[in-house]
This record gives structure tokens, sequence and C-alpha cells, in this order.
């Protein structure tokens, strides 16, 4: 049975490029590309690995890490991609559940996929 990964990213291309690179890995892969489909898709499913971007429409990313810890949901491992570089975010991330926090600028798709991949091993 595959592990499914849940995709946050309002970047479609960034989105579509780590989708592909999951599928072919053997991941099952859902894409949405903002907090409130996001949560609605937390809500209803699992998902065995969130990849959650911080500045997107609707809700943001900080709101989705809220929103779930409020509800209760069970929150699966959740990586956070961001062109925020500022520490306080970080920090903030990972005070509000998130295991990791990557600038998209300073990590490749590849080491992202690698990195999720030794984590769900």
């Amino acid at each position: 049975m595959s592990k499914k990964i849940l995709i946050i990213e309002d970047e479609k291309s960034i989105a579509r490029a780590l989708e592909l690179k999951f599928i072919h890995e053997g991941f099952d892969v859902i894409c949405v590309t903002d907090g409130e489909n996001g949560i609605l898709y937390l809500e209803k499913e699992t998902f065995d690995f969130i990849l959650l971007d911080l500045i997107m429409p609707k809700i943001n990313g900080f709101q989705v890490l809220e929103t779930l810890n409020k509800k209760g949901v069970k929150i699966p491992p959740i990586v956070v991609l961001s062109n925020l570089s500022q520490a306080d975010d970080e920090k903030r991330v990972m005070e509000l559940g998130a295991i990791a926090f990557f600038v998209k600028s300073n990590i490749s798709l590849f080491e992202i996929v690698e990195w999720v991949k030794k984590k769900l091993s």
C-alpha cells in the first residue's frame, strides 16, 4: 500500500512538479491550491505526510496549522515550504506542529522528495 501525501501549495508549477516526482516514487498524491481546501481534505481523509506552503489565498499555512490544532484533527507529519526565510516564521510553524521548514529557493524538489522518503521509511 503506497503512502498518501497532501500538497497544499498555490504555486501550480511547484505543486505539479512535486506531485509528479512523488507519483514517480510510488506515492499517492493529492494537490490543493489553498489552505481552505487543504483543511477540508484533512478532515475527511487520512494522509501520511503533508507539504504546506505558508503564503496562500483564502487561508494561509499558519492558519491551516492553527485550525487543525483547534479542531483536534489528527495531523500527519508536516513540512512547511516557503519563500519566507524569517526565523520567527520557522519558530512559529514548529510550535504549531510542523516537523521541518524549508525555504523553497534553498532546496531542490529532488531533495524534498528524498527527505520525505527517508522520513516515511
